[in-house]
Order: C-alpha cells, then sequence, then structure tokens
C-alpha cells in the first residue's frame, strides 16, 4: 500500500491532501485545507461575512451555507464544518443569527434585524476569493491532479527502478518550483 502526503510548503505533513491508495488504485482518506490550496486562503472573518451575506439572502442550514461558498468561488474555497458551525454559534451569541426551524435532522438559521443590519453593510468575500481562480489557477489545479495520478499509477504498478525514478523526478520538480519563487525576491 502507497502513502502519499502533498503539503504547503513550510508545512511538515500535517496538512495538505493526505490520502492513501489501496491494492486497487481507491483513494481513501481525508483532504485538508482545499480553500487555500490554489488560491488566497480565506481569512478568519471571510466565513463570518459570508454566512452573513448568505443568511441575508435567504435562511439556510450550514451545510448548505458550505455548498453556497463553494459554487459561489468557483470551488476554490470551501469551508469545512469546523469552521461554519463554531461561527454560527458565534453570531447566535451575538444575537446577529437565530436558529429558527429544523428540517430532516438540520437546523435552519436566519438573521435577527440586527444581523441583517449587518449583513447589508457586509461585502461578500467570494468576489475577492474567486477573482483569483483565474484560468491560469485552474490549469495548474487540474496539472497537479494528473501529476497525482500519474504518480499512483507508478506507485501501483512501477518496478522499484520505476519508483526511483519517479521519486527523482518529483524532487527536482519541487526544487524548481521553490526556485521559482526564489527567482521572484
Amino acid at each position: 500500500m502507497a502513502t502519499f502526503v502533498i503539503t504547503e510548503p513550510g508545512c511538515r505533513g500535517h496538512r495538505g491532501a493526505h490520502f492513501m491508495t489501496g491494492r486497487h488504485g481507491r483513494r481513501h482518506g481525508r483532504r485538508y485545507g482545499r480553500q487555500h490550496a490554489f488560491g488566497r486562503r480565506a481569512g478568519r472573518g471571510d466565513i463570518r461575512a459570508a454566512i452573513l451575506v448568505l443568511l441575508g439572502e435567504e435562511p439556510m442550514h450550514g451545510y448548505q451555507i458550505i455548498q453556497e461558498i463553494s459554487e459561489r468561488t468557483g470551488g476554490v474555497w470551501e469551508p469545512s464544518p469546523g469552521s461554519v458551525y463554531p461561527t454560527l454559534q458565534q453570531l447566535q451569541d451575538e444575537d446577529l443569527v437565530q436558529e429558527t426551524a429544523s428540517e430532516s435532522g438540520k437546523r435552519i438559521y436566519e438573521l435577527t434585524d440586527t444581523g441583517r443590519e449587518q449583513a447589508a453593510a457586509t461585502t461578500p468575500p467570494w468576489a475577492a476569493v474567486a477573482g483569483e481562480s483565474e484560468d491560469a489557477l485552474v490549469e495548474l489545479r487540474d496539472l497537479v491532479h494528473q501529476v497525482m495520478a500519474a504518480t499512483r499509477q507508478v506507485a501501483h504498478a512501477g518496478s522499484a527502478t520505476h519508483i526511483e525514478a519517479a521519486q527523482e523526478i518529483l524532487r527536482e520538480a519541487r526544487r524548481k518550483l521553490y526556485r521559482l519563487l526564489a527567482d521572484e525576491e
């Protein structure tokens, strides 16, 4: 069984996409940090602003909020439930959001009058995030996925010599990418 860990620069293996491929090439595992893998990392205030603006349009449950943000940013920003639900709780504590009903076991949230005032004065954060998902970033993301698929194939079907050669190719690619950034400075 092969394990691949893709991390962000400066991280020591605790962030990025973590997955394992089993005997039949299926992926298992978790993904971390999708909202900033290719594009700007969403700040803490962004999720708050996004929730206020979305609830200003219509009442929603948490999963709908996650889906709407992802859709409005073209998939560049997919906030986790671990950021959405605590923010909803905080907004409830501040009397900006209230829980109104339960739909199929899901809590529906809507703005209070104070929340509507604040939402009206809030700029939607997805415009800035989605604006960074230019065609070049989408193409870069697609290329990374293609390299990951090729790497999985080598790990699954390649010999020890193939695997060693693939490791060197990936090391050289990593060095060149960091050199690219260093040359700008």
